[in-house]
């Protein structure tokens, strides 16, 4: 159960981001001159996935959730800012924020809508039948593009799992031999929304 909560503004938090930096390539500030904007009632099956699996407990806690914030009066798939919350269980602080996507030169030609942070939050409104808020990225630097290729079949190379198995890789990566220097590194400044998933990629990838 949620014990308290408080709002981001869409200024705050278009603010924080921001100031992402990238894990690698002396750190620079990956949206420093892009366009970052909150887009309203996004029909989530337009949202291109880079992974390749979402796993059930993380459905299920988004949709505990999204049920416990509608009855105070938000929904979390409209949100123009964010959420900081706090659960009986723990009094961490728990950020939630809307999907953020990157508009994406593809090799194959596509531009798309890619799926950079929340594929979770995505996944359970299309479960749920909802259109959601996302935060937008445009003309992020096509020197850093996103580490990861947007998937060829779109949701439906996407596998909802229980547990993830070891050998599964997650997705694939622009530079195998060093995926992780083109990580959007959120965590530095929302601390704890970025989930750490457990590590099954192949030994030959290197993050």
């Amino acid at each position: 159960m949620i014990s308290k909560f408080e709002l981001i503004s869409q200024d705050e938090l278009l603010s924080r981001l921001r100031r992402t930096r990238l894990q690698g390539f002396g750190r620079p500030f990956i949206y420093e001159n892009a366009e970052l904007n909150i887009v309203e009632a996004v029909d989530p099956r337009r949202l291109a996935p880079a992974q390749r699996f979402v796993l059930t407990s993380g459905i299920e806690a988004i949709e505990t959730l999204a049920d416990e914030f509608r009855q105070r009066g938000i929904d979390i798939f409209g949100l123009r800012g964010g959420i900081v919350f706090s659960t009986e269980e723990t009094s961490e602080a728990i950020p939630f924020i809307p999907p953020i996507i990157e508009e994406s030169a593809e090799p194959d030609g596509r531009i798309v809508w890619l799926i950079n942070d929340g594929i979770h939050r995505v996944y359970a409104a299309m479960k749920l039948g909802r259109k959601l808020n996302i935060v937008l990225a445009r003309n992020v630097p096509s020197e850093y593009p996103y580490y990861a290729y947007a998937l060829p079949n779109g949701w439906d190379d996407v596998t909802e799992f229980a547990e993830l198995q070891e050998g599964f890789q997650k997705k694939t990566y622009r530079d195998p031999s060093g995926y992780k220097a083109l990580f959007r590194d959120f965590n530095e400044v929302l601390p704890g929304v970025q989930k750490q998933r457990k590590q099954t990629n192949p030994a030959h990838l290197k993050p």
